[in-house]
Protein backbone atom coordinates (compact mmCIF):
# COMPACT_ATOMS: atom_id res chain seq x y z
CA UNK A 1 0.00 0.00 0.00
CA UNK A 2 1.32 4.05 -1.09
CA UNK A 3 0.89 5.44 2.36
CA UNK A 4 0.72 9.77 2.10
CA UNK A 5 2.04 11.00 5.28
CA UNK A 6 0.72 14.51 5.79
CA UNK A 7 3.00 16.23 9.23
CA UNK A 8 6.39 15.19 9.61
CA UNK A 9 6.45 15.61 13.24
CA UNK A 10 7.50 13.22 15.73
CA UNK A 11 4.06 11.35 14.90
CA UNK A 12 5.19 11.17 11.25
CA UNK A 13 7.82 9.84 11.74
CA UNK A 14 7.23 6.55 13.92
CA UNK A 15 4.21 6.71 11.43
CA UNK A 16 6.96 5.92 8.64
CA UNK A 17 9.35 3.77 10.46
CA UNK A 18 5.82 1.33 11.80
CA UNK A 19 4.41 1.65 7.94
CA UNK A 20 7.84 0.26 6.55
CA UNK A 21 8.29 -2.58 9.13
CA UNK A 22 4.57 -3.49 7.86
CA UNK A 23 5.89 -3.60 4.03
CA UNK A 24 3.91 0.10 3.03
CA UNK A 25 5.59 2.17 0.49
CA UNK A 26 5.78 5.93 1.45
CA UNK A 27 4.51 7.34 -1.53
CA UNK A 28 4.76 10.79 -0.42
CA UNK A 29 6.28 12.94 3.24
CA UNK A 30 4.92 16.41 3.34
CA UNK A 31 4.55 18.88 5.73
CA UNK A 32 2.22 21.05 4.69
CA UNK A 33 -1.36 20.95 2.55
CA UNK A 34 -0.91 19.18 -0.57
CA UNK A 35 -1.95 19.69 -4.10
CA UNK A 36 -3.72 17.26 -6.33
CA UNK A 37 -0.49 15.88 -8.09
CA UNK A 38 1.57 15.18 -5.06
CA UNK A 39 -1.38 13.29 -3.84
CA UNK A 40 -1.89 10.98 -6.92
CA UNK A 41 0.22 8.22 -6.10
CA UNK A 42 -1.36 7.64 -2.97
CA UNK A 43 -3.76 4.95 -1.90
CA UNK A 44 -4.44 6.19 2.01
CA UNK A 45 -3.25 9.50 4.00
CA UNK A 46 -2.38 9.64 7.47
CA UNK A 47 -2.55 13.39 8.70
CA UNK A 48 -1.28 14.46 11.75
CA UNK A 49 -0.43 17.80 11.49
CA UNK A 50 -1.38 20.81 13.57
CA UNK A 51 -4.64 22.46 14.65
CA UNK A 52 -4.80 25.36 12.16
CA UNK A 53 -3.76 23.25 9.03
CA UNK A 54 -5.81 20.38 9.86
CA UNK A 55 -8.72 20.84 7.65
CA UNK A 56 -7.44 22.23 4.87
CA UNK A 57 -5.04 18.62 4.56
CA UNK A 58 -8.49 16.39 5.22
CA UNK A 59 -10.39 18.63 2.50
CA UNK A 60 -8.15 18.17 -0.05
CA UNK A 61 -7.35 14.74 -0.01
CA UNK A 62 -11.25 13.73 0.19
CA UNK A 63 -12.06 15.47 -2.74
CA UNK A 64 -9.34 13.89 -4.48
CA UNK A 65 -10.61 10.40 -3.52
CA UNK A 66 -7.64 9.53 -0.69
CA UNK A 67 -8.97 7.91 2.70
CA UNK A 68 -7.90 9.68 5.10
CA UNK A 69 -6.73 8.91 8.58
CA UNK A 70 -6.47 11.71 10.83
CA UNK A 71 -4.81 11.81 14.43
CA UNK A 72 -4.67 15.64 14.54
CA UNK A 73 -6.73 17.34 17.65
CA UNK A 74 -8.08 20.52 17.96
CA UNK A 75 -9.59 21.05 14.87
CA UNK A 76 -13.21 19.60 15.52
CA UNK A 77 -15.33 23.17 15.58
CA UNK A 78 -15.14 21.63 11.66
CA UNK A 79 -15.71 18.21 12.09
CA UNK A 80 -19.60 18.65 10.40
CA UNK A 81 -18.07 20.43 7.44
CA UNK A 82 -15.76 17.65 6.92
CA UNK A 83 -18.28 14.64 7.47
CA UNK A 84 -20.47 16.78 4.44
CA UNK A 85 -17.46 16.94 2.33
CA UNK A 86 -17.02 13.01 3.09
CA UNK A 87 -20.70 12.49 2.62
CA UNK A 88 -21.03 14.57 -1.01
CA UNK A 89 -17.52 13.32 -2.52
CA UNK A 90 -18.89 9.47 -1.53
CA UNK A 91 -15.46 9.67 0.66
CA UNK A 92 -13.34 7.59 2.91
CA UNK A 93 -13.08 9.54 6.16
CA UNK A 94 -11.28 7.89 10.04
CA UNK A 95 -10.91 10.19 12.89
CA UNK A 96 -9.35 9.72 16.28
CA UNK A 97 -8.55 11.50 18.97
CA UNK A 98 -6.24 8.95 20.10
CA UNK A 99 -5.13 5.68 17.52
CA UNK A 100 -3.23 3.35 20.88
CA UNK A 101 -5.27 0.30 20.82
CA UNK A 102 -5.15 0.08 24.26
CA UNK A 103 -6.18 3.78 24.70
CA UNK A 104 -9.52 2.42 22.90
CA UNK A 105 -10.47 -0.14 24.89
CA UNK A 106 -9.72 2.58 27.89
CA UNK A 107 -12.66 4.47 26.23
CA UNK A 108 -14.45 1.83 25.81
CA UNK A 109 -14.27 0.74 30.09
CA UNK A 110 -14.78 4.05 30.51
CA UNK A 111 -17.86 4.32 28.62
CA UNK A 112 -19.53 1.60 30.24
CA UNK A 113 -18.56 2.18 33.64
CA UNK A 114 -20.19 5.51 33.37
CA UNK A 115 -23.34 3.98 32.12
CA UNK A 116 -22.94 1.74 34.75
CA UNK A 117 -23.11 4.83 37.39
CA UNK A 118 -25.33 6.71 35.58
CA UNK A 119 -28.20 5.20 38.49
CA UNK A 120 -26.24 6.77 41.19
CA UNK A 121 -24.70 9.91 39.12
CA UNK A 122 -26.02 12.41 42.05
CA UNK A 123 -23.36 11.03 44.37
CA UNK A 124 -20.27 11.11 42.30
CA UNK A 125 -17.57 13.72 40.85
CA UNK A 126 -16.04 13.06 38.04
CA UNK A 127 -12.33 14.32 37.01
CA UNK A 128 -10.09 13.88 33.98
CA UNK A 129 -6.49 14.31 34.99
CA UNK A 130 -4.37 14.44 31.26
CA UNK A 131 -0.61 14.92 31.53
CA UNK A 132 1.31 15.93 28.36
CA UNK A 133 4.88 17.18 27.01
CA UNK A 134 4.83 20.78 26.45
CA UNK A 135 5.18 20.86 23.14
CA UNK A 136 1.39 19.78 23.13
CA UNK A 137 -0.20 22.70 21.29
CA UNK A 138 -3.86 21.86 22.85
CA UNK A 139 -5.70 22.04 26.04
CA UNK A 140 -7.01 19.92 27.07
CA UNK A 141 -6.25 17.14 24.99
CA UNK A 142 -8.49 15.49 22.86
CA UNK A 143 -8.37 12.16 24.37
CA UNK A 144 -9.69 13.92 27.77
CA UNK A 145 -12.05 15.99 25.81
CA UNK A 146 -13.73 11.92 24.42
CA UNK A 147 -13.66 10.48 27.66
CA UNK A 148 -15.37 13.56 28.83
CA UNK A 149 -17.73 13.28 26.60
CA UNK A 150 -18.64 9.22 26.62
CA UNK A 151 -19.44 10.43 30.22
CA UNK A 152 -21.48 13.35 29.45
CA UNK A 153 -23.08 10.96 26.35
CA UNK A 154 -24.57 8.80 29.20
CA UNK A 155 -25.99 11.34 30.64
CA UNK A 156 -23.94 11.06 33.78
CA UNK A 157 -23.13 14.76 33.38
CA UNK A 158 -23.59 17.64 31.37
CA UNK A 159 -20.52 19.49 30.16
CA UNK A 160 -16.87 19.20 30.75
CA UNK A 161 -14.43 22.60 32.43
CA UNK A 162 -11.26 23.40 32.38
CA UNK A 163 -9.30 23.88 35.22
CA UNK A 164 -12.15 25.91 36.96
CA UNK A 165 -13.94 25.81 39.53
CA UNK A 166 -16.98 23.18 38.64
CA UNK A 167 -20.69 22.42 39.32
CA UNK A 168 -21.89 18.49 40.19
CA UNK A 169 -23.17 18.69 37.01
CA UNK A 170 -19.64 19.20 35.28
CA UNK A 171 -16.85 17.08 34.85
CA UNK A 172 -13.47 19.10 35.65
CA UNK A 173 -10.80 18.22 33.31
CA UNK A 174 -7.52 18.89 34.68
CA UNK A 175 -4.74 19.92 32.16
CA UNK A 176 -0.89 19.43 32.93
CA UNK A 177 2.28 20.20 31.13
CA UNK A 178 5.73 18.93 31.53
CA UNK A 179 9.41 17.78 29.56
CA UNK A 180 9.86 14.45 28.68
CA UNK A 181 6.75 13.11 30.15
CA UNK A 182 4.53 10.24 28.46
CA UNK A 183 0.75 10.72 27.58
CA UNK A 184 -1.07 9.87 30.80
CA UNK A 185 -5.18 10.10 31.39
CA UNK A 186 -6.83 9.55 35.08
CA UNK A 187 -10.74 8.95 35.36
CA UNK A 188 -11.74 9.36 39.04
CA UNK A 189 -15.29 8.89 39.98
CA UNK A 190 -15.41 10.17 43.92
CA UNK A 191 -18.01 9.70 46.00
CA UNK A 192 -17.97 10.16 49.98
CA UNK A 193 -17.99 6.20 50.34
CA UNK A 194 -15.73 5.41 47.67
CA UNK A 195 -13.45 6.73 44.43
CA UNK A 196 -12.52 4.27 41.73
CA UNK A 197 -10.16 5.49 39.05
CA UNK A 198 -8.97 4.08 35.70
CA UNK A 199 -5.60 5.20 34.21
CA UNK A 200 -4.20 4.65 30.91
CA UNK A 201 -0.09 5.83 30.24
CA UNK A 202 1.66 5.72 26.92
CA UNK A 203 5.17 4.08 27.39
CA UNK A 204 6.06 5.76 23.96
CA UNK A 205 4.72 6.47 20.61
CA UNK A 206 4.46 3.50 19.13
CA UNK A 207 1.20 2.17 19.83
CA UNK A 208 -0.65 5.17 18.44
CA UNK A 209 1.87 4.82 15.18
CA UNK A 210 0.54 1.03 14.82
CA UNK A 211 -2.91 2.45 15.60
CA UNK A 212 -3.04 4.72 13.04
CA UNK A 213 -1.12 2.24 10.39
CA UNK A 214 -3.48 -0.23 11.09
CA UNK A 215 -6.47 2.03 10.61
CA UNK A 216 -5.12 3.01 7.15
CA UNK A 217 -4.34 -0.57 6.28
CA UNK A 218 -8.84 -0.88 7.15
CA UNK A 219 -10.00 1.77 6.09
CA UNK A 220 -8.68 1.45 1.93
CA UNK A 221 -11.11 0.06 0.18
CA UNK A 222 -13.90 1.31 2.45
CA UNK A 223 -16.40 4.52 1.79
CA UNK A 224 -17.88 6.55 4.72
CA UNK A 225 -16.82 8.25 8.49
CA UNK A 226 -15.14 5.58 10.94
CA UNK A 227 -13.05 6.18 14.14
CA UNK A 228 -11.20 3.16 16.08
CA UNK A 229 -14.42 1.50 17.36
CA UNK A 230 -15.29 0.59 14.37
CA UNK A 231 -11.68 -0.72 13.73
CA UNK A 232 -11.20 -2.98 16.51
CA UNK A 233 -15.06 -3.89 16.28
CA UNK A 234 -15.76 -2.45 19.79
Amino acid sequence: MNIAIIGYGKMGKSIEKIAKIRNHKISLIYDGTPTPSLLKNSDVAIEFSQPNSAFNNIKICIENNIPTVCGTTGWLDKFEIIKKICQENNGSFLYSSNFSIGMNIFFKINEKLSKFLFPYSKNYEVKIEEIHHKEKVDKPSGTAISLANDIIKNNMKKTWILDKKKTKDQILIISKRFENVSGTHIVIYESKIENIKIQHKANNREGFSIGAVIAAEWIKNKKGIFSMKDVLGI
